[in-house]
């Protein structure tokens, strides 16, 4: 069924048809189409504005398409226009002309962006179960790794000693953030925009508080300008999904390292592994591959639709049919990614040996060595100067900074005594460091506490706005 078409004298060409069509993408929001058109209907029964005998017909047949949609009794046709003119050309089908009433007082400006921002309401908060999902493999795997020493990086230059606790629990801030980020658009989004037309409302006394409240929106939108044209609530969820997506791909691009040979810090399951078709050996991390690929996709997507808004004036314009394909898109690899490497993560196993031999090379007690003489009174900068030749001296010798005798020690400044020892093994170097966000064990155990209960305060809230 065609929504319009009176002013045309000849049919539109196939071509066109296929050209503008949006049901393949939007077919998804069938039930939000169908919510919101129960909540317009009923406001129209309340305000008298079309016979009560047809908004009786009218929702009745609207529940009877969403049952019947719902347990795959009917197949969306696609060959539409979209899933708004699907909706209630099949209404029409069945209850007669009465369906034709429904669309009295509103647009598909308005009704399109109401159906999305329906469906946003409903699976957005999805995604902190996800996340959430994620944080209790990270506090599991950080639990059970206090004691994991390893090295610390900057530049991917082994750097100090921390342990695996310590580095997946930066991970958990990270995606800590996410949800806060989520929650605080989720607030944005609860603006219900129906009853804004075209573009300048309606002549019918339409009550948009009711529809509003009809479906648990917190307010309406307050310009109808603005709330057809308005794609930011689009735009920002898929900045933040792409913030999203970039810490997995910065974890990723970690596990992938730390998987090989070189550095043989973890193994990933069999499971979330995959093997080459010509090399008997390889078993390839492409789950985090993945992630770290579909990273740009996502980043694409929200490219996208910022190139799309940025010349378009006010109010509806054609061009914001692509908002969803690249949405969709993004909400769906997002969500996938986040259940496989939650996956991934789980069940990978952390070769703690192999870290605490990667932290015991590469001087990184340097600082700690240092630390040792500005305590005993030497300003910093020399006690960097002393330990720097230190280090220029273990590399010509091929030794550590714990290997040096006390008499080599002493060569570089007559300051150092035997207790240097303690001062500058790893676990003392770690766990000198209990400063909140620190490696040190106390510091972790705090860190730990935040994170439990973070993720106990957001299982128990219900996120879902609808």
């Amino acid at each position: 069924m065609k929504l319009w078409g009176g002013r045309f004298k000849e049919g539109t060409n196939k071509d066109v048809n296929d050209f503008n069509s949006s049901i393949r993408i939007d077919k998804r929001m069938f039930k939000e189409d169908i919510l919101g058109s129960i909540a317009h209907v009923k406001m129209l029964k309340k305000q008298n504005i079309i016979p009560r005998s047809s908004c009786i017909k009218i929702e009745d047949g609207l529940n009877e398409l969403l049952k019947r949609l719902e347990n795959g009794v009917i197949d969306i046709d696609e060959s539409s226009e979209d899933i708004h003119s699907f909706i209630e050309g099949l209404l029409t089908y069945y209850i007669g002309d009465d369906g034709k009433m429904l669309h009295t007082g509103r647009s598909r400006n308005d009704q399109v962006t109401l159906d999305l921002k329906l469906y946003l309401k409903g699976y957005v908060p999805l995604l902190i179960n996800d996340i959430v999902s994620l944080l209790k493999v990270i506090y599991k795997k950080a639990t059970e790794n206090i004691d994991t020493i390893m090295p610390g990086y900057t530049h991917l230059q082994k750097a100090q000693p921390i342990t695996f606790s310590h580095h997946i629990l930066a991970y958990a801030e990270m995606f800590k953030r996410d949800i806060s980020r989520i929650k605080d658009y989720l607030i944005r989004l609860d603006e219900m925009p129906l009853g804004s037309g075209a573009l300048a409302t309606s002549t019918y006394p339409i009550d948009r508080s009711y529809v509003a409240k009809e479906l648990s929106f917190n307010k309406i939108t307050l310009n109808s300008i603005d709330s057809v044209s308005d794609r930011d609530y689009v735009i920002e969820l898929l900045s933040v999904l792409s913030i999203i997506m970039m810490h997995l791909s910065r974890f990723s691009e970690e596990i992938i390292l730390w998987c090989t040979n070189e550095f043989n810090f973890v193994e990933l399951s069999d499971e979330y592994s995959t093997g080459s078709s010509i090399m008997p050996q390889k078993k390839n991390p492409d789950v985090a591959e993945l992630v770290r690929g579909k990273t740009g996709r996502v980043y694409g997507d929200l490219i996208t639709l910022l190139t799309v808004m940025k010349g378009i004036p006010l109010a509806y314009n054609k061009d914001m049919q692509e908002d969803k394909e690249a949405l969709f898109d993004a909400l769906d690899t997002v969500k996938l990614s986040l259940i496989t490497f939650t996956g991934m993560l789980d069940t990978m196993k952390i070769n703690k040996d192999v870290m605490k031999s990667g932290a015991e090379l590469g001087f990184t007690n340097a600082t700690d060595l240092a630390d040792y003489l500005v305590k005993k009174g030497t300003p910093f900068r020399e006690a960097h100067g002393i330990v720097g030749e230190a280090v220029l001296y273990c590399i010509k010798e091929n030794k550590g900074l714990s290997d040096l005798s006390i008499q080599e020690l002493k060569k570089f400044s007559h300051i150092f005594e035997e207790n240097v020892y303690d001062a500058i093994n790893l676990s003392a170097c770690i766990n000198g460091r209990n400063i909140i966000g620190g490696p040190g064990k106390d510091s972790i155990l705090t860190q730990l506490k935040f994170l439990e209960s973070f993720i106990k305060e957001h299982e128990l809230i219900n996120f879902n706005l609808n």
